[in-house]
């Protein structure tokens, strides 16, 4: 399995075809691998070999990119780290991948040092975009002389990646080479991609899931652009202008997109795959892609950790409250509280297995031991399968509210509030009460330029949810919700808001509307 010479393929068989584009760096697939092999001499001179972690501090960049390959090349461990991390967090999570080497750039070179000021054992550090020649600069150093390459194994760690923590602290999850392998077959497969395939990628690729298109799109020997960070704007004019075919959001870029003054469908006509993952799709903006953009959108549920499930463009329409089915080769069951098998419309935790699955959590057995049982991965996330096996999601299990003895869960509740043509994001938590333990509470965001009463919009998703204990006990209407890197809501920082004013005396705080008690259920 020679994962590592993907890009040593292409520049051989078909060098001066368009590969990649940044900002105004266009290469072709010779220009791809000089950049790439002349990294891996930088590393190898620098003593980086076989199993060695070489960690990265920076945003959207093409050396990001290299370094993946690069690293895969060695035999190293690429360790991507998100830029958004400030120092505390960062050296726990160096500490932790033990990192011999860290590539960061001018940006993120602060946290960095500040980082490495605790650590025993600091990795050696190249920056970058210092570009005057200096010791730590990257264009400055030498690449080892000759072929540098140490093939790998199919089980050898390809890279590890930080879950993007928002639940908690970031736990590193190991993939292998053949894992990365199966990436790029089952998701060429599944999303259809061909050779001429045209990819634009806008999330941040320290993002576990920018490798459900970049591995195919280097499988198939694709044009694979990067931005350096998600424009709404930026991305209907690049779509638009590059001939894009393929990309991927989150449901929070999504929004932005349906959102945009500019927005046209016109303008996406070239695309032929929109894929949604990382959350649960919002029904309205679903139902909007298929009046306007009608067989392009996918959806995909997932874990880094390695289950997946997908809904296909030809079958969103039938199933568009499902997130799919499993691909071939990978099994689905959901497991009751006593480990039993689910009946079919039973909600209980989702349980996957396939050959995507993690070596494990890098130096944590146990917690591997608990998320890995018996082959199956137990998700954390509660969901039913349909008479046809179609999976639907109900939510996470940590984010479940109990309310007077009683199950809610936020995703029934925030269906309704999306439902009105005023909101754009919302998210409900479980907040404390007094009487039920805990309560609903809705944080939301709404399309620019609309006004809305919290009040009134409150009053509107009570008379709407399908029993009282649903209704909510406060509301605040936000201009912005916390994100990790990942594009994804911490609903653990809306909790520390907004909970202890819950718990309070029922009294408004800032950009929010009087919190009020819940009919009792």
């Amino acid at each position: 399995m020679d994962l590592a010479g993907l890009p040593a393929h292409h520049a051989r068989y078909r060098p001066r075809r368009y590969a990649f584009g940044f900002g105004d760096v266009a290469l072709d697939w010779a220009g791809v691998e000089a950049q790439i092999s002349w990294l891996a001499g930088v590393l190898h001179a620098r003593g980086v070999g076989r199993g060695d972690r070489v960690a990265a501090v920076l945003p959207n960049c093409p050396e990001l990119l290299w370094l993946v390959w690069a690293c895969a090349r060695l035999g190293a461990v690429s360790v991507p780290l998100s830029p958004l991390l400030a120092a505390g967090g960062l050296a726990s999570l160096l500490g932790d991948a033990e990192a011999r080497q860290l590539l960061c750039c001018r940006q993120t070179l602060p946290a960095v040092e500040q980082a490495m000021a605790s650590l025993a054992t600091p990795p050696a550090v190249l920056v970058t975009d210092f570009g005057d020649g200096g010791a730590r600069d990257l264009r400055a150093q030498r690449a080892a002389d000759g072929a540098c390459d140490a093939p790998s194994r199919p089980d050898d760690p390809f890279n590890i990646i930080y879950s993007s923590g928002t639940t908690g602290t970031p736990k590193g999850i190991v993939h292998s080479h053949r894992v990365r392998a199966h990436y790029a077959t089952l998701f060429a497969n599944a999303w259809r991609m061909t050779p001429e395939s045209v990819v634009l990628h806008s999330g941040a690729i320290v993002f576990n899931g920018a490798f459900v298109t970049m591995m195919p799109a280097f499988l198939l020997g694709c044009r694979y652009l990067l931005a350096a960070a998600f424009d709404a704007g930026e991305t209907l004019a690049r779509i638009e202008r590059e001939r894009v075919t393929h990309t991927m959001m989150v449901p929070t870029q999504i929004a932005a997109l349906l959102d945009h003054p500019e927005f046209d469908p016109a303008r996406l006509a070239s695309l032929e795959m929109l894929l949604s993952l990382g959350a649960p799709l919002p029904r309205t903006h679903k139902e909007r892609l298929l009046d306007c953009l009608p067989g392009r959108l996918y959806e995909l549920y997932g874990l880094t950790e390695g289950f997946v499930t997908i809904l296909d463009r030809d079958e969103v329409s039938r199933k568009p409250a499902s997130v799919g089915v499993p691909p071939p080769f990978y099994r689905i069951r959901i497991a009751r509280e006593d480990g039993s098998e689910a009946a079919t419309g039973e909600v209980g935790e989702i349980c996957g297995r396939g050959p995507i699955m993690m070596s494990g959590y890098h130096r944590r057995p146990e917690l591997t031991e608990r998320t890995i049982r018996d082959g199956w991965l137990i998700s954390g996330d509660l969901g039913y399968l349909d008479e046809d096996g179609f999976l639907h999601l109900v939510d996470r299990k940590k984010d479940m509210i109990v309310s007077g003895g009683i199950k809610v869960y936020p995703s029934d509740i925030e269906a309704v509030v999306l439902a009105h043509p005023d909101v754009l994001e919302a998210v409900v938590i479980g907040v404390p009460h007094r009487r039920w333990g805990e309560a609903p509470f809705a944080v939301v965001r709404l399309r620019s330029g609309r006004a809305l009463d919290g009040g009134a919009l409150k009053e509107w998703v009570d008379g709407r949810v399908a029993a009282r204990y649903q209704r909510l006990h406060g509301l605040a209407i936000v201009d912005d919700l916390p994100r990790n890197v990942a594009g994804k809501v911490l609903r653990r920082a809306l909790r520390q808001r907004f909970g202890a004013a819950a718990a309070g005396d029922d009294s408004a705080v800032a950009g929010q509307v009087p919190l009020v008690p819940p009919t009792e259920p």
